[in-house]
């Protein structure tokens, strides 16, 4: 759901440039769509915690404090992407954090974590060849919007 997010924010920025501005920016519909993208993501985290939290191996203390932390963690590089002075910086670590949720991902696979329902009677180890080349989808977004060099930027 969320890179449905992702998408339509694009698009819409997109179009609402071309009639507004005669014109385009990808890099900054990119980074927009990303940082609503991530306020969405963020909101799942207090709508579905118990979910998350069982995304989450036994022996990780505290996770639905985890959960909740990297919802704020969203919230932050959403909003460090649309202010110029920290859009690199925050593309970087947003990178790290992409890559740092994978193992949970692959967790919540082999467990068959659903975490909307909050039970282990998820899609298993078949979700990961979606989820894989989503998060590498997720990254390749953060690089070409925020820090790799456009002429529009």
């Amino acid at each position: 759901m969320a890179e449905i997010v992702l998408l339509i924010v694009f698009v819409v920025t997109i179009l609402l440039m071309k009639v507004t501005r005669s014109g385009h920016n990808f890099a900054l519909s990119g980074r927009i769509a990303m940082a609503a993208m991530l306020v969405f993501t963020a909101i799942g985290h207090v709508l579905f915690t118990k979910g998350m939290s069982m995304m989450l191996p036994e022996a990780i203390p505290y996770k639905i404090e985890l959960v909740y932390l990297t919802g704020i963690v969203e919230l932050i590089a959403a909003i460090g992407l649309l202010l110029p002075r920290f859009r690199v910086m925050t593309a970087w670590w947003l990178i790290a954090f992409f890559i740092l949720l994978l193992p949970a991902n692959i967790y919540a696979a082999v467990k068959h974590v659903d975490l909307l329902k909050a039970t282990f009677e998820g899609n298993g180890l078949s979700y990961l060849w979606y989820r894989i080349p989503l998060q590498l989808f997720f990254i390749s977004w953060v690089y070409l919007s925020a820090i790799k060099k456009v002429r529009n930027d």
